[in-house]
């Protein structure tokens, strides 16, 4: 398993609970040039989650803000996948599973770049998954609704009360559920599926 973070207390934090069995790098995934320096092992299976949430209306959005999330949420899974793919197409097999967002399939007031970017993983997703296809490499996305989260759990009560009132199942959803979805689709059960967008949301989005 291999970890990166900018982040490196918030890395020490999470790799002390996994064992022995992970390399770690801190770094940030947007610097083209720091993956030139990271040697990985052998990858099968990968998991790209490189993302956050800042914005706001598109009055008071400007240029650096939106480039900042898109430079994060979109060019950093490009940067991590490619580096990914490269490894995978020699070995003939490769899984990949990408985090898009509930937002990037419905939009929502303030987030304009924030769904710009998921939708933009989604579509790059797919495009790769019909290139790789036939090298025995997978890439599918995992697209989570509103999930019990630090960011969920420090919304206001009141809206958070207005976001349940639109989810049809009536409670946030839970990281296991959303990691669940990403083994499934790394498992032999979903040797089958590429291309796809995989929706966890209570039935707040239903394709």
């Amino acid at each position: 398993m291999i970890l990166v973070d900018r982040d490196e207390e918030a890395l020490n934090a999470l790799t002390g609970s996994l064992g022995e069995k992970h390399m770690r790098f801190v770094g940030d995934v947007t610097d083209e040039r720091f993956w030139e320096g990271v040697e990985l092992p052998d990858l099968t299976h990968a998991l790209v989650n490189a993302g956050i949430g800042a914005g706001g209306p598109i009055e008071s959005l400007d240029f650096a803000e939106w480039r900042r999330v898109l430079s994060i949420n979109l060019d950093g899974v490009f940067n991590c996948t490619k580096v990914l793919i490269d490894q995978m197409t020699k070995q003939s097999f490769g899984r990949v599973v990408n985090i898009t967002s509930v937002i990037g399939q419905i939009g929502n007031f303030g987030q304009a770049n924030y769904a710009a970017s998921k939708a933009g993983v989604a579509a790059f997703s797919r495009s790769l998954a019909k290139e790789l296809a036939a090298k025995g490499v997978t890439v599918n996305c995992v697209a989570p609704g509103f999930t019990e989260t630090e960011m969920v759990q420090s919304i206001p009560e009141k809206v958070r009360a207005r976001l349940l009132d639109q989810i049809p199942m009536k409670r946030f959803g839970r990281a296991e559920e959303v990691a669940r979805a990403c083994v499934f689709l790394c498992s032999q059960d979903g040797d089958y599926i590429t291309g796809a967008e995989l929706s966890i949301n209570g039935g707040l989005f239903m394709q």
